[in-house]
């Protein structure tokens, strides 16, 4: 596509298709791989983090390669109990944790070492995805998500997800609402996995912040923009400011190390999560053996 970007095909023999990947390739062959998750629309219609942060220009120094699925709307890049009439076949927990890591390996002479981000519906991903391979992933940067899953307000922020935006259902992912996987897959509750991993968790408050005005980033002159990110984009990443912060109370009591960012303001789009990938860069960088400046 570009220097150093390509566009890959990887067959998950798990969902019996093709996966379409997003890659920025480092410079330096054994390089660890950064892999970066999409929100609820999985990447589609111009909400990939390709297309809206500043990949090439931040990874360009640095000695990593960054790998962007594109796909998966409104799954939880989760393993699904069952077919979805709509959504089809999800089993993006088994594709990521432990089909694609070792064909990336292969293809980008990838040295093994691996993290993992994502923003809104993957800030809840990425964390299940690291419980669940704790071999695969050093560490570990949710952004914007709602890690709670299996209580009231989380199951309701899933179903919001999955079923008002997707048009699935989460019977078919999970099984009924409190049953055996939902619980299995609550990052809240299962806390524990995380123990020894670098932990990055960050989010806004909703109130409007230095990107939510005319002119900022993806907004330009389209007041419409503007407004949508002031109204849902301010109500969303208030209720992911709460799971987060609870995230943190959960952690501390475990006693378990993290690194957080509370913004006292800023709503849910990407200018935020374009900064929260610059400023995780500090606690992924050591878990992958690099500086956190220039490699």
């Amino acid at each position: 596509v570009a220097d150093r970007r390509d566009i890959v095909w990887v067959h998950s023999a798990a969902m019996d298709r093709d996966i379409q990947l997003d890659v920025f390739r480092s410079a330096q062959p054994g390089s660890p791989t950064l892999y970066l998750l999409n929100g609820a629309a999985g990447g589609d219609g111009g909400s990939s983090w390709f297309d809206q942060t500043d990949i090439a220009g931040f990874f360009g120094d640095k000695n990593v390669n960054v790998v962007v699925p594109r796909g998966g709307a409104a799954s939880y890049y989760t393993d699904w109990l069952h077919d979805d009439p709509v959504l089809g076949r999800n089993m993006w927990s088994t594709f990521l944790g432990r089909e694609l890591p070792p064909v990336m390996d292969a293809l980008l002479d990838g040295n093994g070492a691996n993290a993992v981000a994502g923003i809104s519906m993957a800030g809840t991903s990425v964390l299940q995805l690291a419980i669940a391979h704790p071999p695969v992933y050093r560490s570990v940067a949710a952004f914007s998500g709602c890690a709670r899953t299996s209580d009231p307000v989380g199951a309701m922020y899933v179903r919001s997800v999955v079923e008002a935006r997707g048009g699935g259902s989460t019977a078919n992912m999970w099984g009924p609402q409190g049953s055996a996987d939902w619980i299995a897959n609550d990052p809240y509750v299962n806390a524990e996995g995380l123990r020894g991993m670098a932990v990055y968790i960050s989010s806004g408050t909703g109130a409007p912040g230095a990107f939510d005005v005319p002119g900022g980033p993806g907004i330009g002159s389209d007041y419409g923009k503007l407004a949508q990110q002031l109204a849902v984009g301010a109500v969303i990443e208030a209720t992911t400011d709460v799971c987060s912060q609870q995230m943190q109370k959960r952690l501390q009591e475990l006693n378990i190390e993290a690194t957080y960012n509370f913004r006292p303001n800023g709503t849910h789009s990407w200018a935020y999560w374009q900064q929260d990938l610059h400023d995780s860069w500090s606690v992924i960088a050591p878990s992958l053996g690099l500086p956190t400046g220039p490699s």
